[in-house]
């Protein structure tokens, strides 16, 4: 088989498409919660906390000289991107919960019966069954 056939053996089968059609409408959910979180939430979030901004936090290891620049464990900067994350999570959390409302859940059809009586011994057997296996009456 020619390099061509293979690959588009493998570009055409379906898990392959359905993965690239989750990935394209998960970058633009994401979009969806960016805008959420920084637009709608962040600013009376900010509002509340008084702005406080933590990236300025950080624990100075090497003072910075004429050759090089400070080195410093910026832990402020990793509490900001940690309630980032817990804000977007809850966010999307809040949306999925809301789109799981929203989408109708299948009805549960009660499976039939797959047994009967037989009329002669009271035995039960299978529904499809033409003799009783107990007594051997012939069932219409």
């Amino acid at each position: 088989m020619s390099l061509f056939k293979e690959f588009k053996s493998f570009a055409m089968r379906g898990n392959v498409v359905d993965m690239a059609v989750g990935i394209i409408i998960g970058a633009s959910f994401g979009k969806i919660i960016s805008s959420l979180v920084s637009d709608i939430l962040m600013p009376p979030i900010g509002m509340l906390v008084g702005g406080m901004d933590f990236s300025s936090l950080g624990v100075t290891i090497k003072e910075a000289a004429a050759d090089h620049a400070a080195v410093m464990i910026k832990y402020g900067m990793f509490i900001n991107i940690l309630i980032d994350f817990l804000i977007v999570a809850f966010a999307m959390f809040l949306i999925i919960q809301a789109m799981n409302r929203l989408v109708k859940k299948p009805e549960v059809v009660p499976a039939g019966p797959t047994t009967k009586e037989c009329p002669e011994c009271l035995m039960v057997i299978p529904l499809n069954a033409k003799r009783c296996g107990h007594c051997t009456t012939v069932l219409l």
